[in-house]
This record gives structure tokens, sequence and C-alpha cells, in this order.
């Protein structure tokens, strides 16, 4: 960890140009940075992202360098202090900034926060998919058990993790309409998936498996649309096609990023059925990315609610939906609809994130926070165990839970 170390005091450098004044949280005019600046900052994130890139691009790593246990045998992922952070050209912003927490087999994760918290970087950083060089892995663990091993996807090597990707994990991105190649024929683009993952297949059987795949996802005319391109088919057809794809090779833990945007209720409730259904007949895991917390509630069996790249609260759904603890997680129940709620408007949560490359060094949350006290004026709050599955970084349950080590 001490090259980590020195990646870090370097962030802190680079944060001092755009952010710092004379040590302090007041933030300085960040619409405008000198050429000088700039340069400084641009050859600093070189240096870094040359030293991430040539560690990643090793070949011949031993085996025993990604090898991983896991610390609780009954989970399929098990994500420890991840760190993914993006080198832009006026600082380094922290997406995601020490995130912790466990998908067990056979459940459904569902992770629940507003646009920006870093929610889909975690997925893209669990399937190496995160934009390089600018976007890197910078600290931190990714555990996951394939069956036949046990992975630190965070150190796997690139030529490794394709053999996972798509095979072992899988992910169902946000838009079909731009996740599908809109020049090959859908049955063509799941017999690619196929064929990469098992190539003892001759071409008839992976056809056979690609239109088992494409009934299986409820779609009737299997034979027609197979010879179909994508933009043939309905934005419902779409995300059922993206849905085969990824299930193609029966992973063991499915990503879906948002499975039902931009789709009408009624599709979004037969898609929410279908990844319920295959699921369980696959035997598979699912970690569900949503804004929605109607989704979460009806699909989810654990809850992990992020803000400004760290995990706030998690815990089982009943813990969340029937006993939130964190302001912000209570905001976020507070501001959604319901039959039972007559007002003239939503609530919504005041204030805004804070700036992603300055952010400060106490609670987030603690500026739109109506609850702030003297404690939250200190350093970023550690996570503390309320029960056996219900977690919270909040300083008001310091004397009710468990500390953990701070993320």
């Amino acid at each position: 960890m001490d090259k980590n170390k020195g990646f870090f005091d370097r962030f802190k450098i680079i944060g001092r140009w755009v952010g710092k004044k004379n040590g302090s949280n007041t933030p300085k005019n960040v619409n405008y940075l000198s050429a000088k600046e700039l340069r400084m900052i641009s050859r600093e994130n070189r240096k870094i992202t040359e030293e991430l890139e040539s560690k990643r691009k090793r070949v011949g790593v031993l085996e025993s360098e990604y090898r991983a246990t896991m610390k609780n045998p009954d989970n399929i992922l098990e994500i420890d202090n991840l760190h993914t952070y993006f080198f832009t050209d006026i600082g380094v912003v922290k997406a995601v900034d020490g995130v912790s927490f466990n998908v067990p087999k056979g459940k459904t994760v569902g992770v629940v926060g507003e646009s920006g918290c870093g929610k889909s970087v975690t997925s893209l950083s669990i399937m190496h998919l995160v934009q390089r060089p600018q976007g890197q892995i910078v600290e931190g663990e990714i555990r996951f058990d394939s069956g036949d091993m046990i992975y630190d996807i965070a150190k796997t090597p690139t030529d490794r993790m394709q053999k996972i990707r798509g095979n072992k994990i899988s992910m169902i991105f946000q838009e079909p309409m731009t996740s599908l190649n809109p020049v090959f024929k859908v049955g063509m683009q799941i017999d690619e998936v196929i064929e990469l993952h098992n190539s003892h297949m001759t071409r008839d059987l992976v056809k056979r498996r690609t239109i088992e795949m494409i009934e299986m996802v409820g779609i009737a005319d299997s034979e027609g649309v197979y010879e179909m391109y994508p933009h043939e088919l309905s934005g419902g057809m779409r995300q059922r096609a993206m849905i085969a794809m990824a299930l193609a090779c029966s992973p063991k833990l499915i990503i879906a990023d948002e499975p039902t945007t931009a789709l009408d209720v009624t599709i979004q409730a037969q898609i929410m059925d279908l990844l319920r259904t295959l699921k369980d007949k696959i035997n598979s895991s699912i970690m569900l990315i949503t804004h929605d917390l109607g989704v979460i509630a009806e699909m989810a069996d654990f809850v992990v609610v992020m803000y400004a790249g760290r995990v706030v609260e998690q815990g089982s759904a009943r813990d969340i939906f029937y006993n939130p603890l964190h302001p912000y997680t209570v905001g976020l129940m507070a501001s959604k609809p319901g039959k039972d709620k007559n007002v003239e408007r939503l609530y919504s949560i005041p204030g805004s994130v804070p700036n992603p490359i300055d952010m400060p060094n106490y609670c987030y949350f603690k500026d739109r926070c109506d609850r702030a006290f003297e404690a939250c004026n200190g350093e970023y709050p550690p996570t503390y165990s309320i029960s056996e599955t219900h977690k919270v970084a909040c300083y008001h349950y310091a004397n009710g839970g468990v500390t953990h080590d701070r993320s």
C-alpha cells in the first residue's frame, strides 16, 4: 500500500491547486485555472496514470497476484475499500471513494442514490470497463467467487478478465440502443458472446443456444428477432435482447444498471419479473442499480445507499425501508411518491452535492443535513453497525453501534 499512499499524497497536491486555499475548505474559483496550473495538473496526472497502466498491462502475471480468499464463503462478490478515480484536466474526481459492500450468493442487492453518486462507476470497476487511462482503480479489492477460483478483480490482468466478463459476470447496460451494435443483427451479437466463451460449440449449436435465450426472455418470434437489427425492435424488445445476451453463458453475477430506464411502467414490471425468474432459473445473483425505490423494494434482498462516492447506509430491504437511519436515506424515502401521501409538492433534499474535485474532510452530507450537530464538524464519520445486517455512516449512531474501520 506504500505506492498507493504516494498516489494519495499526489492527489492532495492536485487538490490544493484547484480547491484548497491556505489549508481551509474554502473553494477557490474553479472556473478559471492558469495555463501553469493546467500544465502542472496534466503532468502529474500523466505520471500517475502511466504508472497504473504499466502495472495493468504487464504480461505473464503470476496467478498468486490476483488470487484471493472470500471473507464469507456465502458471498459471490465482496467489494472492500474500493477507490476509482478519474484524472481530469482540472483535478482528480474521486468517483468511488472507499466503497465496501457484499453481494451474497443467490440474492439481489439494490444500489440506490442520486445521479453522480458512483453507482455506475462501481459496476464498471467490477467489469473492468472504466474508461482508461483517465479512469483508474487506485486502491481496494473486488473479490469474486467464479466457482473455479476466487479472483481479486482489481488486480486481475486484462487477458484473464476477458474470460470472466460476459461469462462469469455479465452486465445489462442502461440504454440498449447504444449498447447494441446497430449494423449487426441481434442474433449475430448474441452468437458472438456464446462463441467467445464456448469455442468447442459448432455454429449450429451456437445458433440453437441463441434462439433458446431469445425464447427464454419472453420473445415469441425468436427466429424472426434473430434476423432483425436493433432499430427494428421496440424499447422493451431491445432490453429483452440485452438480457438474453447477458445471460447467454449463465453468469454467476448479473449487474443490471438501470435496466428499465425509458421504458413504460407495464414493460418495466415485465422486465423486473423476467430478471427475477431468470435469476432463480440459472441460480445467479443480481446487483441492481436504480433510482427507483419502488423497484428496489420489490426486487432487492439487501440495499446499499450511496452518496458522493461513498456508502452511507446498507442493510436488508426491511432495515432500509422500515428503519432508515442516515439523513440522506430518510430524505430519499420522503421524496418518493406514494398513494398515502396527500401533498401538493413532493419533498426535495435541499442543497447540492459537493464539488467532486474538492470534497470536504467532514461528512459529505453535512451541508445539506437538517440534523447536523457539533460532531459533524469533525472528520468523515466511520461506519457503525446497528445490527448484524444494518450499517450506517453517521455520528448520530456513535453510541448505538459497533465502529468499523474508516473507509
